[in-house]
């Protein structure tokens, strides 16, 4: 299931976190864990659904998990850090998707996994928050409860459910490019707001460029000598990206652009090798 949802529930131990004068106890919550995942295993179910006719997760006023929402917890050695409020957040990234394996499992809030419900998995959204999740290749529009932890695999930003990913249109490949939006309660979706129907993205046959950015720099000498450095060894196109931060010029340097997800993969997994394991995807 190489291109299919990420599974990997199993225990996350957070390690004992340092907030200011106190030392917080450890948690355990469980969520997904690629020492769990086995590719060959996760599926979709045979009971297949209609796209057309599965309901939206509707936003409502929740508490705060008890579980599941730590300052921060770490995954195979790197930290991850809980956003103390979904206010503002919205960006754009591979989305992933969960099936079969999972299924019944309790999610890092402790609800049971249900691939059946419009649910997904985040690794730093407060638990729960509701997000409007949309397809950049087709502009279908989805909104979501997220109530787990992940996906910890790959370039991932949101892993989705079985019925998400049905909804959503990426069950076939598996991954789809999306912009992930939170909402408020009582914020309407951008496709639901009243009277004036929100346009929809621009859809063209042509799929949206993937960049991996792999560095950030106030000095355009900075930028040039790493891109120096990798081009011996990166098969790939490497360009740097003029650009401003708060009044301050700033040089991006990416690789790209790629057509498929895979490749942002492959070349993931060669930049961790070469000592660069914060990289990140850009879409345009």
């Amino acid at each position: 299931m190489s291109k299919r949802g990420i599974g990997y529930t199993a225990l996350l131990t957070c390690l004992l976190l340092t907030g200011g004068c106190s030392i917080k106890p450890a948690k355990t919550f469980t969520g997904h864990d690629e020492a769990g995942y086995d590719k060959d295993r996760d599926s979709a179910p045979t009971r297949r659904l209609d796209p057309d006719s599965i309901p939206d997760a509707v936003p409502k006023h929740e508490p705060r998990s008890k579980r599941g929402n730590p300052d921060s917890y770490v995954v195979f050695g790197k930290r991850y850090y809980v956003m103390q409020s979904s206010q503002g957040y919205n960006e754009k990234g591979i989305a992933s998707w969960y099936g079969t394996k999972f299924h019944g499992r309790l999610t890092s809030s402790g609800e049971p996994y249900d691939m059946y419900k419009m649910t997904a998995a985040h690794k730093s959204l407060p638990l729960p928050t509701y997000v409007e999740v949309t397809n950049l290749k087709n502009g279908q529009r989805i909104i979501v409860k997220v109530n787990d932890r992940g996906p910890f695999h790959g370039k991932r930003i949101i892993d989705l459910s079985y019925a998400a990913a049905t909804k959503l249109g990426i069950l076939g490949e598996g991954t789809g490019l999306v912009q992930v939006r939170a909402l408020q309660p009582g914020e309407p979706a951008t496709n639901t707001i009243a009277s004036t129907p929100a346009p929809q993205p621009s859809i063209t046959d042509a799929t949206p460029e993937l960049f991996l950015q792999i560095g950030a720099f106030s000095s355009r000498l900075n930028a040039d000598k790493l891109r120096q450095r990798l081009a011996p060894t990166v098969n790939a196109p490497i360009r740097i990206e003029n650009g401003e931060s708060n009044g301050h010029a700033v040089y991006r340097v990416q690789l790209g652009p790629f057509s498929r997800v895979e490749l942002i993969d492959n070349f993931a997994a060669q930049l961790n090798t070469l000592g660069i394991s914060d990289s990140h995807v850009v879409i345009k």
